[in-house]
């Protein structure tokens, strides 16, 4: 199947064409026949499955041939909800890349940045609005944006959005709405939450889903077995020895990839940390950075990294494995994008080795194991991490167990003793 296939109009094909794409990804040739049908849709569908383009597309259509008169008067008419400001960023270049040829005004708006440039760009008018959920609710808030008008709404990643405590202000933002409207949303996981979610606002959808397998098979995965303390002499060796030009290196918390990223720089290594502490200032200048080549190495945690969108990305590693199995499948699927090729790289301690027995057990393959040579775990050391590392998990639970020992009754407490009590081993 070609995008000539789809029924997208003359200028989207052109556009499409202009990115050099002519082949539909699956989410792609499977969702944009159906939501230009006019349907409601609910996607299985994960960042690097092409999911932004098969959204955006079809919207831009029905926007640009429904109602043609509406373009002059440029209300918000459609709403795009991402969880992350990296996301939001990455889907209005989709939509600006893919709509060059039509008369649509697009604009994002997002926390962290200052507001006054975001309130004047909302009076000049825009078509298509994509927001983080916070900011968007202030600028409401100060009337600075109508969504009466809304005739498509998308949201976007829907279980980072709950992971990320967003379920209040989705649900502010539903009541905002028109009650007439199409409605996507698109998630790479489906719990009880977002299945409850998406029934109160989807009108008899059409579900959408494209396998695991299809979003990782293009992407070549190793783990090196390593002990701990080898790891980042390894990562070293790996990038230096590789001669990698361009690699995306996941850790799971923001003191490790500062750390990292200080550590890689004392080996020569231009490297960048991208999370939540940093300023949208310094996340953007480190994406820049990473993607012109000026940075090697952009060290990332799961959240920042969510909807980062990098051409031809040809290695990721896992220098820690993620504790939500489901997130490993997200950081490999930044490589491997597009119909290219990729090499995920995962360093795993002996510690980790049931995240890793998660991680085989969701994708249903185990993945190869390779040593290197010269990086060869050490069992006794390895023996001590993992010991350390069950004791440090049992360690909340004693906490709480702790918390919740017997205690007398309020009453008891605070009943003063009586004459017998008081008397007891007097002489």
């Amino acid at each position: 199947m070609t995008f000539n296939e789809l029924g997208l109009s003359a200028e989207l094909l052109r556009a499409v064409a202009d990115q050099g794409y002519d082949t539909p990804t699956p989410v792609q040739a499977k969702s944009i026949p159906v939501i230009l049908e006019g349907h409601d849709v609910l996607a299985g569908a994960q960042t690097g499955t092409g999911k932004t383009a098969g959204f955006t597309l079809p919207m831009l259509q029905l926007l640009h041939r429904e109602h043609p008169e509406r373009h002059k008067r440029h209300h918000i008419r459609a709403l795009v909800l991402t969880p992350t400001r990296e996301l939001a960023a990455q889907v209005e270049e989709s939509i600006h890349t893919y709509g060059k040829y039509l008369p649509l005004r697009s604009a994002v708006v997002f926390g962290g940045v200052g507001i006054n440039p975001q309130i004047e760009r909302l009076r000049r008018g825009v078509d298509i609005l994509v927001a983080t959920p916070g900011r968007l609710l202030d600028l409401v808030g100060q009337g600075k944006a109508d969504l009466a008008h809304v005739e498509f709404f998308v949201l976007d990643e829907a279980d980072r959005m709950l992971d990320m405590g967003f379920i209040h202000d989705i649900r502010k933002v539903l009541k905002l709405l028109p009650k007439q409207r199409q409605n996507l949303l698109f998630s790479a996981t489906f719990s009880d939450e977002i299945k409850q979610l998406a029934s109160g606002f989807l009108r008899s959808p059409v579900f959408v889903e494209v396998a695991r397998n299809e979003t990782t098979h293009q992407v070549t995965q190793v783990v090196h077995p390593v002990s701990k303390s080898k790891k980042r002499a390894l990562l070293t060796h790996l990038i230096k020895g590789g001669d990698w030009q361009q690699v995306l290196v996941f850790t799971k918390t923001k003191h490790g990839a500062n750390k990292l990223t200080t550590q890689l720089e004392g080996d020569g290594i231009v490297a960048a940390a991208i999370h939540g502490n940093k300023s949208q200032t310094a996340r953007t200048n480190a994406l820049a950075g990473f993607k012109s080549g000026a940075v090697r190495v952009l060290v990332a945690t799961d959240i920042a990294a969510r909807g980062l969108d990098i051409d031809q990305l040809p290695h990721v590693v896992n220098f820690e494995l993620p504790h939500v199995p489901e997130d490993y499948v997200h950081r490999i699927g930044r490589t491997g994008r597009a119909g290219n090729t990729g090499e995920s790289l995962s360093l795993v301690s002996a510690d980790e080795n049931k995240l890793l027995q998660g991680i085989e057990r969701l994708i249903k393959k185990s993945i190869p194991k390779v040593v290197v040579p010269g990086f060869e775990p050490n069992d006794a050391e390895d023996q001590a991490a993992t010991a350390q590392s069950q004791q440090q998990r049992r360690q909340p639970e004693q906490r709480r167990q702790g918390a919740q020992a017997p205690r007398k009754p309020q009453a008891a407490r605070n009943r003063r003793p009586g004459r017998r009590e008081r008397n007891a081993g007097k002489v």
